[in-house]
């Protein structure tokens, strides 16, 4: 061990949002936090939208044409989307999980370049849906 003393670190124990702010995450810890979000937006939009959405498509032909001709609405287009990237984000980033619990990639580098394919997939994912369904295709 060499006599040198380390670079003392910053201790937050008690970390307000003055400090949260100037934390640096790393993509990693993005994608993580991101996963867990996405998770819970789709889990609490199942009873809330979903669900009624898919009852009212099935109820009858009536019901399912108005649900088409509503969904040109642009805030219903901008919620979907929304629940389209926490739908995309989740699988890109549970897959990226699935092959780090295979001890694939877990190396500091790998990990971050893994994290930033993820956030790339699911944006460009998300785009390309987006573009879709918005119907510049």
């Amino acid at each position: 061990m060499s006599d040198t003393p380390s670079k003392q670190r910053p201790q937050y124990r008690n970390i307000g949002i003055a400090q949260i702010t100037k934390y640096h995450l790393p993509a990693a810890g993005k994608v993580s936090i991101l996963h867990r979000i996405s998770g819970a937006l789709l889990f609490l939009s199942l009873p809330i939208i979903l669900i009624p959405l898919f009852a009212a498509s099935v109820a009858s032909p009536e019901s399912f044409a108005s649900l088409g001709s509503g969904a040109g609405g642009l805030i219903l287009k901008l919620i979907l989307l929304v629940l389209l990237w926490g739908f995309m984000h989740h699988l890109c980033a549970g897959i990226r999980y699935l092959v780090l619990d295979l001890h694939i990639g877990i190396d500091k580098v790998s990990a971050q370049k893994s994290a930033a394919v993820v956030m790339g997939v699911s944006l460009a994912l998300t785009l390309v849906f987006a573009v879709k369904m918005f119907g510049a295709i």
